[in-house]
Order: structure tokens, then C-alpha cells, then sequence
């Protein structure tokens, strides 16, 4: 099915009409080391690490993926929209970033939640550069991040058993040493991840991907030949290394784990097992034993992307002393995303970290089905142990 889907391509005029928004390329060439992807010589390796091989390309889906916000000054204004398939990763993981961005760092005179919704298309640009340039720079290590762009011009022709897709043959890089530089190239050139047509969630893996540079990848990798995406039930999905590329700058299967964490030699553990602003939860009923590394679970912000049985969500607060203050834990309010169309506002959520209501009948059986909980709140749970969750009202999804 992959196959199939692969020979979605988008017309010339798309990619004519994209390229056009690339603007006034003049003014920044002394800012950003600029050249063509060379992608004669890395076009094979790029596709070998994402597929396993060069003849796989990317299906309808995530060709046509793109960084699309709800409404502006609505309940929902800061919130992505994220179909059920394998791109559902990536964008709620860079809508992690955005929150944490319109939350805890964006000037602003309002507070809590209006932080999220008083806000215009104009602002939701500059929240998709901040969150895009955020994980840029630390998939570059802190010290460079790489933009891939689409041009008209076709920088490679494909030979051998490499499967041209009309779309990476395109593609261009700019790099640049200073993160400011790069989220103010991204807000110039916005479209070209958050316009129909663009490959916006393509484009932004690529960038990843070079940003991290594909032999730190592969070494994060192990060396072994795993590839980054994987075929499931018909469907191209984001592996572990993946989500953490997206969560921790390394591309390291094992980083989200608990019971693993391989720091590099030297004087650089500490940096390796610093918390990051964004975390990571995790509930399935097969990883139920299965722990997120503490690290992860407890971020210095309280801005987590949730993976719920397969599925993608963001669960945040609006308190950022929540995960610095023991007092703030006692009882707390939390917010779930998970950027389905079905999803008309934030759910709102009650956390109460002292009360165990759930046990006041003891001689109710525990695997009756009165004992089973949303999985949302077994995956707080996994942060929380033994809390209770109330959800004000809106009836339990996901």
C-alpha cells in the first residue's frame, strides 16, 4: 500500500507556485552557508536511512501533510491539526513546542489558557518558527540547524534503483550557526511548511535529519540498519528514534527508556540526562512495565507529547512551577490535545495526587469493567502514581 500511495506526486504549478514564496533569498546569503542538498551523493542515504532502501518513497499521506493550525482567536487557535496517520507523530510533537513556546516564553499580556487562543494567523507563524527552530537547533547539537526548502530546479537525476518522488530532487539547504537567524529564515519562509501542497512535514524531517547529519544519526542509530519509519498495517509510521530526534536532538532508540540510558564518555553525562523543556509519556497495555526514562517525565516545563497506545497527544499546564514546587502537586489542572477535527475544545483535566477514591469499594472485582480508566489517565499515571483524574464534565476519549 505504500507503493501506491507513493504515486501521489503534486503538479508543476505547486511546486512553481512554492518556490515563488521562497523570498528574497539575496538578503541572507551572508548569514547561512548555502548550498544545493549535493543530494547526488546523499539522496541514497537519506532514503536508506528513512526506508531501509532507495525505492520506497512516501505515500499520499505524508506527501500532502502539512503544519495546518485551527482557527485564529478561537478555543483552539494554537492547536495543529493532526490526521490519524503516521505524520501524527511529528506534528504533535512540534505542537508541544509550540505550546511551550505561547505559554512560557511568547510576550504577552495574557495569561493561562488565553495565552493559547488570543491569537492571530500572524502569531501562529511565529509560534510554528519558534517550535521548528527549537528542534532544529538541538537536533544540531546547539550549535548549527539545517532548512531544507523546495526549489523548481531539479538538483539530482536519479539513477540505478533510486526512486525519484519529484519532490527530494528539489530540495535545497541553508544552514546556519545561530539560532535566531534560523527561526527568523523560518518565519520568512513559513508557507513553505504550513501552505497546502508544501510536503511541510517532509520537509521539516528533512531538516531534522541534516540538521543532526545523517552519519550522527546512523550512529545514533547504533550502526544497526533499522530504518527511522516502518511499515505498519498499511501505514508509514515514526519508530522510537524518531520520537526522540523530535524530543532530545539524538536519534537513539533507547533515549525514551527508563531502563536504559547510554550517556556518551566523558564530562558530557550530566548534559546528557539534563531535562529537556518538553517531556514524554507513554501507555500501552503491551509497555505497561515499560518506563519512560525520569528525565522525560519530568521536564522543567509541564509540557508532555504522549504516545496512548499508538496514538499522539500533548498534555500540558498552564503553571510552570508545577514540576519545581512539591506543593503545587497536590492538587493541579492539566490539558489534553489530540488533534483530531473531532476535538471542538481543550479538554480540561483535575489532577489530585491525594485522594484514592477508586478504592473505596474494595469488593468490587478489579478486572470488572468499572475498574478500567481512560487510557489518558493511565499515562498520567505513569508520572503520577495512584492520582485521580477528573475530567470536568467532558466525557473520556482517547
Amino acid at each position: 500500500m505504500g507503493d501506491r500511495g507513493a504515486e501521489h506526486t503534486v503538479p508543476q504549478t505547486q511546486l512553481e507556485e512554492i518556490a515563488s514564496k521562497i523570498s528574497d533569498l539575496n538578503k541572507w546569503r551572508e548569514i547561512f552557508s548555502f548550498h544545493g542538498l549535493e543530494i547526488s551523493k546523499t539522496h541514497q542515504g537519506l532514503r536508506k536511512l528513512l526506508f531501509g532502501n532507495v525505492h520506497h518513497v512516501f505515500s499520499c499521506e505524508w506527501a500532502k501533510a502539512y503544519f495546518r493550525f485551527r482557527e485564529p482567536y478561537s478555543d483552539l487557535a494554537y492547536a495543529l491539526e493532526a490526521e490519524k496517520g503516521g505524520t501524527r507523530a511529528i506534528l504533535m510533537a512540534v505542537q508541544a513546542h509550540i505550546i511551550k513556546y505561547l505559554l512560557f516564553e511568547r510576550n504577552t499580556e495574557y495569561t493561562h489558557l488565553e495565552r493559547l487562543c488570543r491569537i492571530s494567523r500572524l502569531e501562529q507563524g511565529q509560534a510554528l518558527a519558534a517550535a521548528l527552530a527549537d528542534t532544529l537547533w538541538a537536533a544540531g547539537g546547539g550549535g548549527r540547524a539545517v532548512i531544507c526548502l523546495v526549489t523548481a530546479a531539479v538538483h539530482v537525476t536519479p539513477s540505478g534503483d533510486y526512486k525519484a518522488d519529484n519532490f527530494t530532487e528539489r530540495i535545497q539547504l541553508f544552514e546556519f550557526s545561530e539560532k535566531a537567524a534560523a527561526q527568523e529564515f523560518l518565519f520568512d519562509h513559513i508557507n513553505c511548511f504550513k501552505g497546502e501542497g508544501s510536503h511541510g512535514v517532509i520537509l521539516f524531517l528533512y531538516s531534522l535529519l541534516f540538521s543532526r547529519t545523517l552519519e550522527r544519526v546512523q550512529e545514533d542509530l547504533d550502526c544497526t540498519a533499522t530504518p527511522l519509519l516502518k511499515f505498519s498495517l498499511g501505514n508509514i509510521t515514526c519508530t522510537q528514534a524518531v520520537l526522540s530526534l523530535l524530543l532530545t536532538g539524538r536519534a537513539s532508540p533507547h533515549e525514551l527508556d527508563g531502563g536504559q540510558e547510554p550517556g556518551p564518555d566523558g564530562g558530557r553525562v550530566e548534559a546528557w540526562r539534563q531535562r529537556g523543556p518538553v517531556g514524554y509519556l507513554r501507555w500501552g497495555r503491551a509497555q505497561a512495565e515499560q518506563q519512560v526514562c525520569p528525565r522525560l517525565r519530568t521536564p522543567r516545563l509541564p509540557v508532555w507529547l504522549c504516545s496512548i497506545t499508538g496514538r499522539h497527544g500533548v498534555l500540558f499546564g498552564t503553571d510552570s512551577r508545577l514540576l519545581s514546587d512539591w506543593k503545587t502537586e497536590r492538587v493541579f489542572h492539566l490539558y489534553f490535545y489530540n488533534g483530531q477535527q473531532e476535538q471542538t475544545k481543550t479538554a480540561h483535566l483535575t489532577i489530585d495526587t491525594h485522594s484514592h477514591h477508586w478504592e473505596e469499594d474494595r469488593s468490587e472485582d478489579p478486572s470488572s469493567p468499572g475498574k478500567r480508566r481512560p487510557s489518558v489517565e493511565m499515562a498520567i499515571r505513569t508520572k503520577w502514581a495512584g492520582a485521580t483524574v477528573s475530567w470536568n464534565g467532558t466525557d473520556p476519549f482517547f
